[in-house]
Order: structure tokens, then sequence, then C-alpha cells
């Protein structure tokens, strides 16, 4: 093995940055669409806490879904945070939850699932024009998610 392949199949670490805890409405299904079955979710408000980031998240954004055929849902979700000194921070979140048919219907019916029985990960990217913050636009994340029936909780990892 040559010293770059050796660079690129080591693990990359990562370091807990912060987390959010996001409001979010009923699932407003659309059905089948062009691009497959369709779900929109309101995000309605939240809270931003972590070492590297304090603030709230702020209504108005959503997340949109498609399902695909074996139940696999595509996560784009966007969203404007406050920070604690009143900048604002723009959030493209994209990413893939996936469970078995059995974890997915219980948590259609609004059960809290625990984390573990299912795989929910994003890659966010953020855009702000608040200097301090620029750090947030040169850095690459892992957001590691859970859902529940009225919130989505992520931590995100700042990748080293």
């Amino acid at each position: 093995m040559t010293d770059i392949d050796t660079f690129i199949s080591t693990a990359p670490a990562t370091r807990f940055a912060f987390a959010i805890k996001a409001r979010v409405g009923p699932i407003q299904d659309l059905g089948a669409t062009a691009r497959g079955h369709r779900r929109i979710i309101d995000i309605l408000g939240g809270e931003v806490h972590g070492p590297k980031l304090e603030g709230e998240i702020l209504p108005g954004g959503a997340d949109w879904q498609i399902v695909r055929p074996d139940g696999t849902i595509e996560v784009v979700a966007r969203y404007t945070i406050r920070s604690r000194s009143g900048a604002h921070v723009y959030v493209q979140n994209e990413g893939l939850r996936v469970a078995s048919p059995e974890v997915l219907a219980r948590m259609t019916k609004g059960e809290l699932m625990p984390p573990d029985t299912y795989h929910f990960r994003t890659a966010p990217r953020f855009e702000t024009s608040e200097p301090s913050l620029k750090w947030l636009e040169r850095a690459t994340f892992v957001g590691v998610a859970a859902r529940a029936p009225d919130r989505v909780a992520i931590g995100f990892h700042e990748v080293l």
C-alpha cells in the first residue's frame, strides 16, 4: 500500500460541535409524484446548544422528503438558525433515514423508537454572513439524528 492509499483508507476523526432539537409539525403527505412519494414536514422552531454554537431555530423551515419504494426516506431540510449573538445561519441538511418495515410502521403511528433501531444520518451545509461563524462554511459535518413524533434531534460532528 502506498502512502496515499494509507491516507485515504484511514477513517477521519470527528469532534462534536453542537446539537439541534427542532419542533416539527404533522406530515403533509402529497402522495406519489413524478419524483416519488413526496412528504413535507414544517419546522416550527427549536433550540441549538453545544460547545461551538448556541441559539435557536426560527420557524418557517421545512423538511422535503421522498419515500423510496424500499421505505428509505431521503430528507432535505432547510431552515434558519439565529445564534445567541443574533447572527443568522442558513442550513441545508440532506440525509437518509433507513429502518425495517416494522420500525417504520411504528414510527408512522407516532411511536418513539430507540435511535439504535434505525439509521438516520445527514450531511449539512451552512451559509452565513457573520465573520465569527464563517468556520461553519469551511468545515465538513456529519449529523447523527433521531426522530420523535413531534421533534427531530441532530448532533452535528465536525470532520477533522
